[in-house]
């Protein structure tokens, strides 16, 4: 074996992993068949919150470890785009919540001035601009001597000849190369429109596949949205896009005449059963680390995470 540890997925999860991997000594090269700011972690809304994730069990430790590592990046926010921003989970009581909630500064109950039907949390949260914070840890992981390399790998077996480990972040893709039969595509749909003045985000999402949120990011708002499960096509459909801007000037009147910048879908990698991280043994001496089916929380959990596929890696 040469030693050296292949990360096999290009969004938040694999690029994470690959970082704290490459600055723990690890010769690291990361395989992706597109570039980061392509991946499905390019579409993602970016607020940290465990939304759509099991097992709840481990969730919580992951994402809290995770909003630690993001509270440390908030004075570089136009580098790393990681800012802290307020807004209101509705629907959302604070005794459904798993244990880690405890730990979240500030999270409350929403007042009547916060959220008018007065039931939701008020939170204080990390939202990503995506795409900043991509291209942010491809430059920390080249810091550190690791590699992207625009690679498309067929089996897990192609990363595994000749290196020490591999860590399969690819999502989705996990379907095929492990094989995974309990992962789906839960799509979701998003309009970027000029921000009209919208300083907060907000959440509601709903009992179907509509759901309705607003996340402030640079330059621009991001309404949803939707959570359509085993759906898979990445075409933004007008008809749900129309709808998704009228629930949420329902909300914000001032958003029904914001000129729209763009669409955006992705394809959350769902897994029956909750995310899989854990550790094989290969032939011949090396280990296989699977870290994959992150569901609508990748940015939550991607430290957290990342920190046990080292562990795994060198144990």
């Amino acid at each position: 074996m040469n030693g050296e540890t292949i990360v096999v997925g290009g969004g938040v999860i694999g690029l994470t992993s690959a970082v704290v991997l490459a600055e723990a000594g690890h010769r690291v090269r990361l395989w992706s068949p597109e570039e980061p700011g392509a991946t499905t972690s390019a579409v993602a809304g970016g607020l940290w919150w465990p939304y759509r994730i099991e097992p709840e069990e481990r969730v919580g430790a992951w994402a809290l470890r995770s909003l630690e590592v993001y509270a440390g990046l908030l004075d570089r926010s136009e580098e790393t785009g990681a800012r802290l921003v307020s807004g209101v989970h509705a629907a959302t009581p604070l005794d459904g919540l798993g244990a880690w909630a405890a730990d979240v500064d500030g999270l409350r109950a929403a007042t009547e001035a916060e959220y008018t039907p007065g039931d939701g949390l008020w939170a204080r949260l990390p939202v990503l601009d995506m795409p900043t914070h991509l291209t942010w840890l491809v430059r920390r992981l080249e810091a550190a001597g690791g590699r992207v390399e625009r690679r498309t790998v067929t089996s897990l077996a192609e990363a595994a000849e000749g290196a020490r480990a591999v860590v399969n972040c690819t999502g989705l893709g996990a379907a095929r190369l492990v094989p995974d039969a309990g992962m789906r595509p839960v799509r979701g749909q998003l309009v970027v429109v000029e921000n009209p003045g919208v300083d907060t985000w907000f959440t509601h999402t709903g009992t179907g596949a509509a759901s309705t949120y607003f996340i402030p990011q640079p330059g621009r708002l991001l309404l949803g949205g939707t959570a359509e499960a085993g759906a898979d096509s990445l075409e933004p459909d007008p008809a749900t896009a129309r709808e998704i801007v009228a629930r949420c000037a329902a909300l914000r009147p001032e958003i029904a005449g914001a000129r729209v910048l763009g669409h955006r879908v992705g394809l959350r990698p769902e897994r029956a059963g909750g995310v899989r991280l854990e550790r094989e043994e290969l032939p011949g001496g090396g280990v296989l680390v699977h870290n994959y089916g992150h569901g609508g929380a990748g940015v939550t959990v991607a430290w957290g995470c990342a920190d046990e596929v080292a562990a795994l890696v060198d144990a």
